[in-house]
């Protein structure tokens, strides 16, 4: 920028005084780099029982909550209702009545045996 884009910001400027470092400024920021720490020591900060504890509780929380939203308990049956042999249609008797026929008439089926010769 030129001083003649914008003279009055420029004798603005120039009225301000030089800010004045202290003689030990040097010396407090190095002091304030040690006690800050290194990269490990702030991690383990973050990383320290107070954050994680109240940390992993939420997760198990959310994972206990999506476990049970998309794995609903199985509802199992009571003594009270008949299995599912008993809630046949009462039309399908005659078929499962020719079906326990067939099945013994192939347990007795000439073709299942060896031929003696």
């Amino acid at each position: 920028m030129k001083r003649e884009d914008d003279q009055e910001l420029w004798d603005l400027l120039d009225h301000t005084a030089e800010p004045e470092l202290s003689p030990f400024f040097a010396r407090n920021i190095a002091r304030q780099v040690r006690q800050d720490g290194s990269r490990s020591e702030r991690m383990r900060k973050w990383l320290g029982l107070r954050r994680l504890i109240p940390a992993s509780a939420v997760a198990i929380a959310l994972m206990a909550t999506a476990i049970v939203i998309h794995h609903p308990v199985s509802q199992k049956t009571s003594e009270g209702e008949p299995d599912v042999v008993a809630k046949i249609d009462p039309q399908d008797y005659e078929v499962v009545a020719d079906l326990d026929e067939l099945l013994v008439l192939d347990e007795n089926s000439l073709w299942d045996e060896k031929p003696t010769l």
